[in-house]
């Protein structure tokens, strides 16, 4: 379906064929999802060469920039809810306001964030419990990582506008553009070719950083030349957009605080138990964002149907992702069982090898858990449930914090055991955002009367 049809209010082509609307959608949400964690993982085989305290110290660098980055998730998924909603609507201009306005935010609180930073993360990797070279080699990968923050922002922010338009397929090209662009300059920047230096973990950060701003240029560029230049910016939508940014900062930063807990408590068990968590962790991100390209779409459709006050068309929105997002999280714990040594070999150093296999075993059995909690993320996205979702996310990371702090006290914690309380964690978000919908508890908009 093109934006136009979308905006001109036509029916929307889910109404009479669901399920092949919803995977032409999604097709290319999928392979623009999995572009990112797919360079992750070669980021991740690179810097395995260079051993296990590079590794470690990858993975601390990643998970405090990653997690830094997503509390600012608002700015896509937000901005996306709100133009399928007023497309949904008719309202075309309103569109337009909220997109620039996401887009002029993005950059000023991704300069902000390289200031904010750039001060705290020498305390912040301190306490990720990395020491001596480890702490070394994760600050110099942050702070190079960080000029790339406004890059990164406004791309959320693209993406959410084109997303919330329907327009898949612009993202695609751009996050594969950013993410081979970035490949190449890691072959180039970390071992050194030809006039380039070998610059080891530092060449990973910097090539991050100049794909993601040639990527970030090209679409604000493109958003541009689609979006009608509005009259004015009001302020009205700037408070929504933070009412809208404070629910999803601290679901968000109770996400990914965990996954900080969890990183910090691996890296303090050994290197090596730091580097065999950072490489399934890294696959877990791979995962869960491909289950995410469902949420996404879900999302796009649930809001411009709720723009147009179609309930019956969102709950079906609903009852079609979750049955793909099950299937889909079934045939990944298959992959993960079969390609345990193929994964082994690409990630793992040899002498993190002995304590990866029961970890990669539980992690591989959670996925058709995790398809449903990022199921239902994406129904309330799109309904605008960001409070409940807030909420939900307290309960279930005060439950998995817990599980981590009773390990660390009895002296029992192992990898093994920090993802068994991790699946209780993903249980927890998974009957909290499927109980919003069937049955429909507490004042949930997709609750039929």
């Amino acid at each position: 379906m093109t934006t136009e049809s979308v905006a001109s209010g036509d029916r929307h082509p889910f109404e009479s064929q669901p399920n092949k609307t919803f995977l032409l959608l999604s097709f290319p949400v999928l392979l623009s999802m999995i572009a990112e964690p797919v360079t992750g993982l070669v980021d991740t085989a690179f810097i395995a060469r260079l051993g296990s305290i590079s590794l470690a110290a990858l993975g601390v660098g990643t998970i405090v920039l990653s997690s830094t980055f997503w509390v600012f998730a608002f700015l896509g998924i937000g901005i996306q809810t709100e133009v399928g909603q007023s497309l949904g609507k008719n309202e075309t201009e309103r569109a337009s306001e909220t997109g620039y306005l996401a887009l002029l935010l993005g950059f000023i609180l991704g300069c902000l964030l390289i200031i904010a930073l750039w001060l705290w993360s020498p305390a912040i990797i301190s306490v990720m419990g990395a020491k001596a070279d480890i702490y070394t080699q994760s600050l110099e990968y942050t702070k190079i990582r960080l000029i790339g923050a406004p890059a990164i922002l406004m791309t959320l922010a693209a993406f959410g506008i084109l997303r919330g338009m329907q327009n898949m397929r612009v993202p695609l090209w751009i996050a594969v553009f950013i993410n081979v662009t970035n490949i190449v300059l890691d072959a180039v920047l970390i071992f050194g070719l030809g006039p380039f230096p070998r610059l080891g973990i530092a060449g990973a950060a910097l090539a991050t950083v100049l794909s993601q701003w040639l990527g970030a240029i090209i679409v604000v560029f493109i958003i541009l030349r689609k979006l009608k230049r509005p009259e004015k910016l009001r302020l009205s939508d700037i408070k929504r957009l933070f009412k809208i940014g404070g629910d999803l900062f601290v679901r968000t930063g109770l996400l990914l605080f965990f996954l900080l807990v969890s990183t910090r408590s691996a890296t303090k068990i050994s290197a090596e138990a730091g580097a065999a968590h950072q490489a399934i962790r890294q696959f877990w991100t791979f995962t869960a964002l491909f289950l995410d390209a469902f949420s996404v779409t879900a999302q796009s459709l649930i809001a411009y149907f709720m723009g147009q006050d179609k309930i019956s068309e969102s709950r079906k929105v609903a009852r079609v992702i979750c049955i793909w997002t099950v299937l889909t999280g079934c045939l990944l714990t298959v992959v993960m069982l079969a390609g345990e040594a193929l994964f082994l070999k690409l990630l793992v150093p040899a002498e993190a090898a002995v304590i990866f296999s029961i970890a990669w075993f539980i992690s591989a059995w959670s996925q058709p858990i995790s398809a449903i909690a990022f199921a239902t993320d994406g129904v309330h996205w799109g309904t605008g449930d960001f409070g409940y979702l807030r909420n939900s996310m307290i309960v279930a990371t005060s439950i998995g914090l817990l599980g981590i702090f009773l390990l660390e006290q009895s002296g029992s914690i192992t990898l093994e055991r920090i993802w068994y309380v991790t699946v209780l964690w993903i249980l927890a978000r998974t009957i909290a955002g499927f109980i919003r919908i069937w049955p429909g508890i507490g004042k949930s908009p997709l609750r039929t009367v």
